[in-house]
């Protein structure tokens, strides 16, 4: 059997490795997940996810910038894993490239089970921000 075919995969067709890898970047966020958060299935809704990913990104994003950031793009979103009620979940943000008036921030989502237990990569995505100066139009990334 080759090393691909015995590769474990967890659901959706997610490597099970890549869910279980050590997290990239700084983190950023850590929640514990609500019964209020829930979607009609009983899990985490999407969405709530999606906006700690963006305050996540947004932080990493502001000190990039030194200075007041502005999401324009969700360049991309991969929902590995659902969430579950109780999960503590912890958002990592690292910068991909920096532009002359934008960032873009990758962010990786975590949830731990069980309070402490098991770690597991559920959701990943990349934003991009840019950087507003007082005036509430774009600025050069490194001036104030």
């Amino acid at each position: 059997m080759s090393d691909e075919a015995s590769r474990a995969t967890g659901p959706n067709g997610t490597d099970e490795g890549e869910t279980r890898r050590a997290p990239r970047g700084e983190l950023a966020i850590r929640t514990i997940a609500m019964p209020a958060d829930t979607n009609p299935a009983g899990d985490i809704f999407g969405g709530w996810v999606l906006s700690q990913m963006d305050v996540a990104g947004g932080m990493e994003a502001r000190r990039v910038a030194r200075g007041r950031v502005a999401t324009v793009a969700v360049d991309a979103m991969t929902f590995h894993l659902p969430v579950f009620v109780g999960d503590i979940v912890c958002c990592h943000a690292s910068m991909k490239r920096v532009g002359r008036t934008s960032v873009c921030i990758h962010v990786e989502t975590w949830a731990l089970r069980d309070g402490e237990g098991e770690r597991v990569l559920v959701t990943e995505g990349l934003f991009t921000y840019v950087a507003i100066g007082e005036d509430r139009r774009p600025r050069e990334i490194g001036r104030g």
